[in-house]
């Protein structure tokens, strides 16, 4: 609505610019006089309905619904008709009202348009043969006028049938030219106005094909963690834990997190690491111990944002590819956070036994989608598999 308002303005504000030129390019006294004779002047009102009518027609009927429909041939057509129409009609207002300024004994024509050549006339229109330079009338002249003996009076300033200026009129090409700059004007304002239009539709159209991407990846995180989880308090009921109610509470914490959290774009990091801990806490109490789990946070996590659950599936991942009931393995999982970075670290023993395709799957994927979108060109993923361990390394630049 701003931005309507804004062009509603800078409309006006440049048709009364336009306006405002008479006053300036018309000879005549300067003040207050002028411009009660400018305005009160039929022919300049006119012109100016003229010009604002081959800017708007042009604008908002012949481009949109002729050149931006490819109808070249027909807006050519269209354009040079209402030029035409545009010219003839203003002509047609324009020559009676300096006929009369003439018949009249006026020093200077009305105010607006005047014919090529035009001037101040002189205070008595004595040499009255400077209206075939001003207007070029063919009227017969006699003979003693021809040799510049003089001739008979001009008839009390009335002209008598001996002469008919404006029996033709030369073409008057500053009317056409000031037109012909009215169109063009309106065409590149117009064809600016559209561009910018479709440049904001593609804009648009590319964010909402993101934010569909991203919500589409957050609705797949989702399930597959909650599926996790419930299958690890699962496993703790069957087994009849003391610490199935705490698993419980801490379940209840982190959908409290993802119901309210997980929308958004960005979260606290200091809410991502809680959600963290409650997940890390929720698996230490499944664990045997030949599990060593060593977690760390370091540096101010206040004040710095993260996209929810970004970090959960490489920690989801060290717990269900990490363990083994027959074997003595350490996960490391720590977070680094510095001024202007973030650096996550995770790393866990391989086994003989581990199923390798599945460490490729959705949630990884999913993950470098989700970074790809959130963090373009402003991110790091190293994802290592040398000496028998799992690790993965990820720096965001915040």
């Amino acid at each position: 609505m701003s931005r309507l308002k804004s062009s509603v303005v800078i409309h006006i504000g440049a048709w009364l610019i336009f306006m405002m030129l008479p006053l300036i390019t018309t000879p005549g006294p300067e003040g207050t006089n002028k411009i009660i004779t400018v305005f009160q002047t039929s022919n300049y009102w006119v012109s100016i309905a003229i010009y604002l009518f081959v800017f708007y027609f042009n604008s908002y009927l012949l481009i949109p619904k002729l050149y931006l429909q490819k109808k070249y041939l027909l807006y050519t057509v269209a354009v040079i008709g209402m030029l035409a129409a545009a010219y003839f009609i203003k002509r047609s207002v324009d020559v009676p009202y300096f006929r009369n300024a003439v018949m009249n004994g006026e020093r200077t024509p009305p105010p607006g348009d005047r014919p090529p050549g035009d001037r101040p006339f002189r205070d008595s229109m004595r040499p009255f043969n400077d209206s075939s330079r001003l207007f070029a009338d063919t009227t017969r002249h006699f003979p003693g006028e021809m040799r510049g003996e003089g001739g008979p009076p001009p008839n009390d300033g009335n002209f008598g049938p001996r002469r008919q200026p404006f029996m033709r009129h030369p073409v008057d090409l500053f009317a056409i030219f000031l037109l012909c700059t009215i169109w063009a004007l309106s065409t590149a304002t117009r064809i600016t106005q559209q561009w910018r239009e479709t440049e904001k539709r593609a804009v648009k159209a590319e964010a909402d094909k993101a934010n569909a991407e991203l919500s589409f990846l957050k609705a797949q995180i989702n399930p597959h963690f909650l599926f996790n989880t419930l299958n690890n308090i699962y496993s703790l009921a069957v087994r009849q834990n003391e610490n199935t109610a705490a698993s419980i509470m801490k379940l209840s914490n982190i959908m409290r997190y993802v119901t309210d959290e997980v929308n958004r774009d960005f979260v606290s990091l200091q809410s991502e690491v809680e959600c963290i801990t409650d997940y890390i806490d929720l698996q230490r109490l499944r664990l045997n111990k030949k599990v060593l789990v060593d977690f760390s946070v370091t540096g101010n996590t206040e004040g710095k944002r993260i996209p929810p659950l970004v970090l959960m599936t490489f920690i989801e991942n060290v717990f269900k590819y990490g363990i083994s009931s027959h074997e003595s393995s350490v996960i490391i999982i720590k977070l680094f956070a510095e001024e202007k970075s973030i650096t996550f670290f995770c790393q866990n023993k391989l086994f003989a036994t581990e199923r390798k395709a599945e460490r490729t799957g959705i949630g990884i994927i999913n993950t470098k989608q989700r970074l790809e979108h959130m963090y373009p060109n402003r991110y790091l993923l190293n994802i290592t598999t040398g000496d028998g361990f799992y690790t993965v390394q990820l720096t965001l630049q915040i």
